[in-house]
């Protein structure tokens, strides 16, 4: 019996790009930049993410409760850290 096999050798291609991150908008942003930042995220139009959030929050509260939630976990342009995490880092560093 007579096998062949093919030699796959692998290549690593470094022309991919970076991941995008979810970040808050620092310009052009209303409140606190989180549907500026899920829009340039998800390549939409903002003024769509605007209206998502407002009829969840008229329906149901809902988007009130996500956005208060964004605010304080996607950390905004130019920052290392969410809200939440540098509060928490900060608490950790007193109880030292």
């Amino acid at each position: 019996m007579n096998t062949a096999t093919a030699n796959t050798g692998s290549t690593t291609t470094t022309d991919q790009p970076a991941p995008r991150q979810l970040r808050r908008s620092a310009d052009g942003k209303m409140l606190g930049g989180v549907a500026g930042g899920i829009a340039d995220y998800l390549n939409a139009d903002v003024t769509v993410v605007r209206v998502i959030i407002a009829a969840l929050t008229l329906l149901n509260g809902v988007g009130l409760a996500l956005y208060l939630a964004a605010w304080l976990l996607i950390p905004e342009d130019g920052e290392e850290q969410s809200i939440a995490a540098a509060w928490i880092a900060r608490r950790q560093h007193r109880s030292r």
